[in-house]
């Protein structure tokens, strides 16, 4: 149920309201905002058809949320949800640009990328020290030593740090380390998982599943909101369909869709969609386009050598130039980057 209060609430309100309900055995979410303040109330719903809210002297009125997502939906939550990370907002009118390799390599080449792409305008810096593999065989991470060295270009460029996090057991290790925490997109249906880091309140990024839909997606993030972490930011990175040619499909469809049902913020990330890197500054463009609230591209400084995603990483020139084309494409629309 959303409880909406009357112009003029006070705290003290609140606080009655919120301990009523919490007596009945229900979760309560507080949403304030500029005009009024929205208390969800979650639970039974025999419960919350017996609760009697209307009768509160505070409350304006009570209404069912009929969306199976709550928290996540704009029902809940009419204004856009913001999420600051580090010096960089996402959910703003600017563009946030997250810039990066796919994996930490070595601390030279992690070094070389994040102060090229601080340069070129990106706000955070992305980089996988755990990184979860279609094959066993392949190039898993660096695990700490790499935290260790995304912490120290954070510490020289000023920009904030993206990590994944793909195992509850070193969510508390992770955790130290990154400003954003990245859920991947075969862990977007990890429940445990993502209760965990809606515990840890450090900003999350949740990547949507290969093969999910808008829904599924937003339940998922659920998880992380129900456990009191509001700090939620969508990612779409394509997913599953017959075409073989790129490496997944984009739907940039789900960004103005995302928008209207939920007040969480949403980003694309184009380079595991296409997994082509000719194709990564197309899609960027259309996504600022569509609306999107930032970008995450994968950059590396010598890609024909990488261990992770070198086909669709693009080259640190080549990043400056898309920026740019990118930042008067942004002014354009009214935006910047």
């Amino acid at each position: 149920m959303i409880i909406v209060l009357k112009p003029g609430s006070t705290q003290s309100d609140i606080d009655y309201i919120s301990e009523k309900l919490h007596e009945k055995g229900l979760k309560v979410h507080i949403s304030q905002g500029e005009e009024r303040t929205i208390i969800g109330a979650i639970g039974d719903e025999r419960i919350l058809r017996e609760a009697a809210l209307a009768a509160y002297p505070a409350v304006e009125k009570v209404l069912p949320i009929l969306k199976p997502f709550k928290l996540a939906s704009r029902d809940f939550h009419k204004e856009d949800t913001r999420v600051t990370v580090g010096k960089a907002v996402i959910g703003s009118d600017d563009v946030c640009v997250i810039a990066g390799p796919c994996s930490v390599e070595t601390r030279e080449g992690l070094l070389e990328v994040a102060r090229s792409v601080k340069k070129s305008g990106a706000k955070l810096l992305r980089g996988g020290a755990f990184k979860p593999r279609s094959s066993p065989y392949s190039f898993q991470g660096l695990g700490e030593e790499g935290l260790k060295y995304l912490a120290e270009a954070r510490d020289e460029t000023g920009l904030g740090i993206v990590t994944e996090l793909m195992d509850p057991r070193d969510a508390e290790l992770v955790d130290r380390y990154a400003d954003l925490i990245q859920i991947g997109a075969r862990n977007m249906s990890n429940f445990n998982l993502l209760k965990e880091v809606g515990k840890l309140k450090k900003p999350v990024l949740l990547k949507r599943g290969l093969s999910s839909t808008v829904k599924e997606w937003l339940m998922s993030a659920e998880y992380i909101l129900d456990e009191g972490n509001m700090n939620v930011v969508l990612c779409e990175r394509g997913v599953r369909t017959f075409e073989t040619d790129t490496r997944n499909t984009l739907d940039l469809s789900s960004v103005p869709l995302v928008q209207t049902m939920s007040h969480l913020p949403i980003i694309v990330d184009p380079s595991h969609a296409v997994g082509r890197a000719d194709l990564v500054a197309p899609m960027c463009m259309a996504a600022v386009a569509a609306g999107t609230d930032g970008l995450i591209i994968e950059v590396h400084e010598n890609p024909e050598d990488a261990l992770c995603d070198g086909p669709q990483s693009l080259r640190l020139d080549d990043f400056s130039s898309l920026m740019k084309s990118l930042r008067n494409l942004a002014r354009a629309l009214g935006r910047e980057l």
